[in-house]
């Protein structure tokens, strides 16, 4: 339990926290070291109640904001997590036995084999993954143009599952037994130590010369509101915060003024159409006559309704997280609908089979959306980009898939006010990070609350705000129009690689081992 409650610890703190809101990403690399000498000395049911418990532990700490996201959601996210490392230590218990010898090799390809099937499906969920906490080292968040986040989180894994393996008896004569495995082993460490050199080296090396490179002027607006509080009166207040602050950044002279997800609520095609609010209808008017004495595109993150006739000739209502685009002028001419929506309390698919879930989750308030199905592209005066919205950047195939259709920035749209915390914000800022140096294409974050930034093409954050401020940030974008990486050749292909390879290593031996055992019964009758 101590061991385990060790890792829960270190495993958060290395990612930002209410302690430290940068983290202490050194700790990545030792976090899980005690939990995988505790697998050794398990038993099987012991695997299935402590792997439950880390689970549950380690994201109530890591995950603490989250009760003023959704009350569910602390609740749910800590249980899914315990449930995830109920079945993953029995897993890593059979990988030891079945692996006496270097058992940490074939752990550590399972953990990131584990990293990947998470993100995926209904419940995919990106925060935690232990190659993010890297984001401050950008040699090395580089590597991420060729494998991703999973290289870079296999990198950070090895460790904590060697020195399990090293103490997997127990720490008494603690230096005696890291000295013998360590010579022991020394031809496996001197290949990790080769590979994690080449890793920084290709880092270092592998750069984008943004100085050689046109850029684009932009203006994010940080008006410190949570859209989703109040009411008319608040959303005019708001939209006076967004005017102001609009009108001080056009004295830099930007291309374009990015306001945040959400940043203006009522839904703008709904209430021009269809005035069934007049109070709401008068807010949209207010905002288009603004739009429209401004001689700047404005991106403008909006709860966007739209109608269609139904099967009985009915008008039925749509709506739509999105982004919408306006041409200097105040004509709109593109709109992008949020794609990748945060299950149960954006989406949930499953109204048919589970209703009790769904009316629950409706009546305690939960804003439902359609899904978005196009990949946008939008484009101004030569320069092309796209729009993933709030939780979609944490996914790297989204802005993968944008990059492909042509995006050469990618602008995110985000709404983290509602945390209240600092440590949410740079947790969430820093999957940006990686998603620049993936593709190598700059990442733009307009956000309410922060972290508002510019990320260039290398990984590196060239201007931001100060979380929960009023402020605006004019920042030069620089665009990258060259080849794409690998990455964004691939996608998540090494992902699903290590997944494969734990699960194929762990059948292969059993396999082995079975025909083994039946060889040897079957010499053993030959001799009787």
């Amino acid at each position: 339990m101590g061991l385990l409650l060790l890792s829960a610890i270190m495993f958060s703190l290395s990612f930002p926290s209410f302690i430290n809101h940068t983290g202490f990403p050194f700790l990545a690399y030792f976090a899980l070291f005690p939990a995988f000498a505790a697998i050794y000395r398990m038993n099987w049911g012991g695997a299935v109640f402590f792997g439950f418990f880390l689970g549950v532990v380690s994201y109530i700490i890591f995950n603490y904001w989250l009760y003023r996201f959704d009350p569910l959601a602390i609740l749910i996210v800590p249980l899914v997590y315990g449930k995830y490392y109920s079945l993953l230590f029995p897993v890593f218990k059979l990988s030891n036995k079945l692996f006496i010898q270097r058992s940490y090799i074939i752990n550590s390809i399972i953990w990131v084999g584990y990293e990947y099937l998470r993100t995926q499906g209904f419940l995919g969920y990106s925060y935690g993954i232990i190659g993010y906490t890297q984001y401050l080292f950008p040699p090395l968040v580089r590597v991420s143009s060729l494998t991703g986040i999973w290289g870079i989180s296999l990198l950070v894994i090895f460790p904590s599952a060697f020195l399990g393996y090293v103490f997997r008896d127990g720490f008494k004569n603690w230096f005696a037994k890291l000295k013998k495995t360590v010579i022991d082993e020394k031809i496996v460490l001197a290949v990790y130590a080769l590979i994690f050199t080449a890793a920084l080296s290709y880092g270092f090396i592998n750069t984008v010369d943004v100085s050689k490179l046109e850029t684009w002027r932009v203006s994010l607006i940080q008006h410190n509101v949570d859209p989703w509080q109040g009411g008319l009166t608040a959303y005019r207040e708001s939209l006076a915060k967004l005017k102001k602050l609009s009108k001080e950044a056009t004295l830099d002279s930007p291309d374009i003024i990015i306001w945040s997800e959400t940043a203006f609520v009522p839904a703008i095609e709904w209430n021009t159409r269809f005035r069934t609010n007049p109070a709401m209808s008068q807010l949209v008017r207010e905002l288009k006559d603004f739009l429209e004495s401004q001689n700047i595109p404005y991106l403008i993150g909006n709860g966007e309704g739209v109608h269609i006739v139904d099967e009985r000739g009915e008008i039925r209502r749509l709506d739509y997280n999105a982004a919408l685009l306006f041409e200097a002028g105040g004509r709109h001419i593109g709109t992008y609908r949020k794609m990748h929506l945060v299950p149960f309390t954006e989406h949930f698919p499953y109204k048919r089979q589970f209703p009790g879930i769904y009316n629950f989750l409706r009546e305690t308030g939960n804003q439902f959306w359609e899904r978005g199905t196009e990949y946008t592209v939008f484009e101004l005066d030569g320069v092309k980009f796209s729009t993933p919205i709030c939780f979609e950047d944490t996914f790297g195939y989204i802005s993968r898939e944008f990059v492909r259709r042509g995006a050469n920035v990618i602008v995110n749209l985000t709404n983290d006010s509602w945390s209240a915390s600092v440590a949410a914000e740079v947790q969430h800022m820093m999957h940006a990070v990686f998603r620049a140096a993936e593709n190598q294409r700059s990442v733009v974050r307009s956000t309410n609350g922060g972290i508002t930034c510019v990320i260039d093409p290398n990984g590196r954050i060239i201007g931001r705000i100060d979380p929960f401020i009023e402020s605006f940030l004019t920042g030069d974008v620089p665009i990258n129009k060259g080849a794409f990486t690998l990455y964004t050749k691939i996608g998540d292909l090494f992902g699903l690689i290590f997944l494969i390879l734990s699960i194929s290593a762990i059948l292969i031996k059993l396999i082995v081992l079975l025909y083994s055992r039946k060889s040897q019964g079957r010499q053993g009758a030959k001799d009787a």
